[in-house]
């Protein structure tokens, strides 16, 4: 397992690009990005749970319904949510994008987002589709990472390669996210492609099983999202011996999966609105992994952690709190928790109660970009992650004025 460059277009036969179209005001931003197979791929996908959902989710949805799929576009600056011909966009963007590529229109994923509420004119995206198609290429994928984006301040792109059956194989992907990210179920943008051939049923197996501990892991600011959905492609052009069933090369293809997605993990978290710092909050010690895992959202969803994070100050109540009130059956009186980053370790409380510490050590610690909550619950062998964060005075001031 290596990591290589590439995102999206990693993958043997696929091909990217994004563009400006003229749905965002800033013409310097892309804002249409398109990723399309050579050949029709296996196809499988994960969806907001939020109940309000954006039109593109329920075209997908359909199209999705015999597991192939061969090219995925998507707009950024509009979400096409709440809209009285949502629908009709969404299909329509769909049956431009086919046209444009000599595809059945089933076998488009559609994507949006950006702004809810707001009427989307199809109009520069049809304007846009033949240049976008004709440029689509190999070297693409920073293009279309860029064309997702919404307040996000980096693209995230990421690839790995590994061996199935004796071929090289490659999973790549791209992913939008920085506002309005909360557990459960994958409230940001993820595109993920790759050459393996594996039949539907166990790309969807495989992608459902991940962002259990990944994607459903995150959270920015306690907001679920109306449009976001994880989308994966597998074209088989490895050629592999097809995966149809649990085994070795699943498992194997499980691994190359979730190295990709927690890799995108963190660089959502890490780019959430107005974050100056990536926050992860790994349980260990927990009596099974539910617990774990429920003790792992809940510090790492703690507004007063997020800003004392901010604040570089070693509040270590704060994890104890959002512990207590987790839901989780924990021990309170058995719990220990360290901050971490490469300045060092700290422990700040040991079997739920305080311990002296420098408060001048942990800060230096602290103020690094990237943080380890260290939680041992010392109650079992089980553990869980989860990512986050800090809370800043940027998050106010991008939301407060995000739609005019």
């Amino acid at each position: 397992m290596k990591n290589i460059e590439g995102g999206v277009c990693a993958a043997q036969g696929f091909s990217a690009q994004g563009v400006h179209c003229g749905i965002r005001k800033n013409t310097s931003k892309n804002d249409l990005a398109l990723i399309v197979s050579e050949t029709p791929c296996s196809a499988a996908a994960v969806y907001t749970t939020n109940l309000v959902k954006g039109a593109p989710l329920i075209v997908t949805k359909e199209h999705l319904k015999n597991g192939v799929a061969q090219a995925v576009i998507c707009n950024s600056g509009n979400a096409n949510t709440c809209n009285a011909d949502g629908i009709e966009i969404a299909e329509k963007m769909s049956d431009l994008t086919a046209q444009a590529l000599n595809l059945n229109a089933d076998d488009i994923v559609v994507a949006s987002t950006g702004v809810i509420g707001q009427p989307l004119s199809v109009e520069p995206i049809a304007n846009a589709l033949p240049d976008l198609a004709q440029g689509l290429n190999p070297d693409g994928s920073h293009e279309a990472a860029l064309g997702i984006m919404t307040t996000d301040t980096i693209a995230k792109e990421i690839a790995v390669e590994f061996t199935l059956g004796g071929k090289t194989c490659r999973i790549g992907g791209i992913a939008k996210g920085s506002g309005m990210i909360h557990p459960n179920m994958a409230t940001m943008l993820v595109f993920l492609t790759s050459d393996v051939a594996i039949a539907p049923e166990m790309l969807q197996k495989a992608l459902s099983g991940d962002i259990q501990n990944t994607f459903n892991m995150i959270s920015i600011d306690g907001d679920t999202s109306t449009n976001d959905m994880v989308v994966i492609l597998a074209n088989g052009m490895a050629g592999n011996p097809t995966i149809t069933a649990d085994g070795e090369d699943f498992a194997t293809f499980m691994k190359a999966l979730n190295t990709v997605t927690v890799g995108l993990c963190r660089m959502i978290a890490g780019d959430g609105e107005g974050a100056t710092k990536l926050l992860e909050c790994i349980v260990s010690g927990a009596s099974d992994e539910m617990t774990a895992k429920t003790v792992a959202k809940s510090v790492i969803c703690s507004s007063l952690l997020k800003a004392a994070m901010f604040g570089a100050d070693a509040n270590w109540g704060r994890v104890l709190c959002a512990i207590g009130y987790s839901g989780a059956d924990v021990d309170v009186t058995k719990i220990d928790v360290s901050f971490k980053s490469r300045e060092g370790e700290i422990l700040v409380c040991k079997d739920g109660a305080g311990v002296d510490f420098s408060e001048e050590i942990a800060k230096e610690i602290l103020l690094e970009k990237e943080i380890d909550i260290l939680v041992e619950l010392n109650s079992g062998d089980h553990t869980a992650a989860a990512w986050g964060c800090d809370l800043t005075y940027d998050y106010v001031k991008i939301n407060g004025d995000y739609r005019t």
